[in-house]
């Protein structure tokens, strides 16, 4: 498979079938030769190979290339497979010739390949396993689940959530204590709009984490109190009078280090002496490459600690699924903001994902997209051990990215800009400073994020903006 390839760059929109889609990839790929995006002799990954990642019919992309090759945009070989021709027609020689120079850096929807942190790889979403359980909860599934339902969620996802939760992550809780919502954000927002009725006015977070967790807070009257976070996780001694406290403990985001057994515990008594309230976002608890994972720090205390867990990282943040597994003291008044909301979650994927998890099918993707995260994240190492050994690696043990720390000399905006020039997204970790950013220059590298057909080139071209002379 062609390792320099990513159709990221083409921004295909394709309807899932029809001779529109033939159509739709044919234009894209005249205008990306017209453009300059390939270049003469780039070669193409094969039918199958693209089929696979754009999720259409293989003879769809057979036929495409064909078309382009009749018409002289590509060449094709027995052997060699399908390239750029050598000499396209005129219009892209024109087209590449008055073409002005790019804007620098590039809109982030015109980067060929991405390495910011927050994903999944999309193209691993287990899509026959995903189509087979929807089949099989639809044909179960009465009439009335369609309905307007519980805004916990659906009886059948909890039941299940409560089984692979105690058993995955050891989290202690039973169905009628899960509140399904949209991903962990709207989670957050539930707990926000409870905890500022319940009359809060500040609420502990990490010094680093997901900027839209400000957004949120202040949309709910709510002011951070910011935690340094060291080797250890959280400091949770500058927590304060703040009634609730906003954690990452399996592992620290973005930064990375797991928060240890005295400071678990230790938020843990906090919560107890004081009623505050502990919420544990679990982002990608189920991603452990080099011990056995960290049980989740719910089961602690239970009626004091927040459990939050997501499907964004598993399997696809599209799919709108998150879960809250809450106190029970709780659980009356999440809910009440959760009919407030939305009414309820999708009942469809609700369904679809209790059926997965039950069928095995959600463990079998979990080990599969492990082993496969594992094998990135040691190719990052070497690569960087390689190419720029003065770079130093940080929480590297789980998850889905790691933080790359740059040498003195070296700003991170620098090396944003310049891998931008080869078309690579990049993320600092300035920005996820919550308050200043206290830590010297480093980057966040997503290594889950790109499709598995573009991730050496990704590689690359990190490498290569890290190492490249400054100005």
């Amino acid at each position: 498979m062609n390792k320099t390839w990513a159709t990221s760059g083409l921004d295909l929109h394709l309807e899932p079938s029809g001779t529109r889609v033939r159509a739709g990839l044919e234009a894209a790929l005249r205008e990306a030769v017209q453009a300059g995006r390939l270049a003469a002799g780039t070669p193409l990954p094969s039918s199958r190979a693209l089929a696979a990642d754009l999720g259409i019919a293989r003879n769809t992309v057979a036929e495409a290339y064909g078309q382009l090759v009749a018409e002289g945009w590509l060449t094709s070989r027995q052997g060699s497979g399908t390239r750029v021709a050598d000499a396209a027609p005129a219009v892209a020689a024109a087209a590449r010739t008055s073409r002005p120079s790019p804007p620098s850096p590039p809109e982030p929807s015109r980067f060929r390949f991405d390495l910011r942190a927050g994903s999944p790889d999309l193209s691993a979403f287990p899509r026959s396993a995903w189509l087979a359980a929807a089949r099989r909860a639809l044909n179960a599934a009465p009439a009335r689940a369609l309905g307007y339902g519980d805004p916990r969620g659906r009886p059948e996802l909890r039941t299940v959530l409560a089984g692979y939760l105690a058993r995955a992550r050891g989290v202690r809780t039973t169905p009628d204590r899960i509140v399904v919502c949209t991903g962990f954000t709207q989670g957050l927002a539930l707990l926000c709009e409870v905890l500022r009725e319940r009359g809060a006015a500040t609420v502990a977070v990490e010094e680093y984490g997901q900027p839209g967790t400000l957004a949120v807070l202040a949309a709910n009257a709510l002011t951070p109190v910011m935690l340094p976070v060291d080797g250890s996780g959280a400091v949770l001694d500058a927590a304060g009078p703040a009634p609730a406290v906003l954690l990452t403990p399996a592992h620290q985001f973005p930064l990375g280090p797991v928060l240890s057994p005295v400071r678990r515990a230790q938020a843990a008594r906090w919560a107890a002496a004081t009623g505050g309230l502990v919420i544990e976002d679990d982002y990608d608890g189920e991603f452990r490459y080099d011990r056995q994972p960290v049980g989740a720090m719910q089961a602690l205390a239970p009626e004091q600690i927040v459990y939050a867990g997501t499907a964004s990282k598993t399997l696809a943040p599209g799919l709108r699924l998150g879960w809250l597994a809450l106190p029970a003291h709780l659980v009356g008044e999440v809910v009440a903001a959760k009919t407030r909301t939305d009414a309820h979650t999708g009942s469809f994927e609700q369904l679809t994902l209790a059926e997965l998890i039950t069928s095995g099918g959600y463990d079998r993707h979990i080990r599969r997209t492990r082993l496969a995260y594992r094998r990135r994240r040691n190719w990052l190492l070497t690569a960087l051990a390689g190419r720029a050994p003065q770079v130093r690696l940080t929480g590297i043990a789980a998850g889905l990215h790691a933080v790359a720390e740059l040498p003195a000399g070296q700003a991170e905006d620098e090396a944003i800009a310049r891998a931008a020039r080869s078309s690579l997204a990049l993320q600092g970790l300035g920005a996820f400073a919550l308050g200043r950013h206290t830590k010297g220059p480093a980057l966040v590298i997503g290594y889950a994020t790109p499709p598995g057909h573009s991730y050496t080139a990704a590689i690359a071209r990190l490498c290569a903006a890290i190492t490249a002379p400054a100005g």
